[in-house]
């Protein structure tokens, strides 16, 4: 991701605002927000697909978590998603219904880090073979149970994962 990747600006409904900045200059007011989408992906088996984060990464390196990133100008949720999964593990979801099963809020007015989340659930035939990771974002990743991600959680390791557990017990899925 490029620093002088442009963002578009959302109200709290998720509208546009019209606004766009670069995301590494973006220090959000209040009512002003970014949008990020992240991708809950199973296969046939009902097996999650998590990623851990590059070492260099300046937040939550080596951490394990979902698929994901930002929303850039001009790009519907949808496309992101479709975007950032191809980009970042190599699979296509553009043939999945792009409809989010959840979305959360998050307001730091003193950092200006304010963004919608925009959270898939996707369920793709596919094994490790079909699995091909950008270096840059992730060095690894597993095909795990629920069970394994509640341990990874529990040993501080795993992001986003409230957010997740919300998002799939809203769908019904735990």
């Amino acid at each position: 991701m490029s620093g002088s990747e442009l963002i578009d600006i959302y109200d709290r409904g998720g509208r546009r605002t019209g606004k766009v900045m670069q995301r590494a200059n973006a220090f959000l007011e209040e009512g002003q927000y970014m949008l990020y989408v992240l991708a809950v992906i199973q296969n046939l088996e009902g097996k999650f697909l998590i990623t851990r984060r590059a070492l260099d990464k300046h937040w939550a390196a080596g951490n394990w978590e979902v698929t994901g990133g930002g929303v850039r100008a001009g790009e519907a949720s949808g496309e992101a998603i479709v975007r950032e999964v191809g980009e970042e593990c190599g699979l296509d979801v553009s043939a999945q219904p792009l409809v989010p099963i959840f979305r959360y809020e998050n307001v730091d007015l003193p950092r200006g880090d304010n963004y919608l989340v925009d959270i898939y659930h996707f369920h793709l035939d596919f094994s490790p073979a079909d699995v091909t990771l950008q270096r840059a974002e992730a060095i690894d990743f597993r095909l795990v149970g629920w069970d394994d991600i509640e341990q990874l959680n529990q040993r501080g390791s795993f992001l986003h994962f409230e957010r997740v557990r919300q998002a799939l017990a809203a769908e019904g899925v735990l």
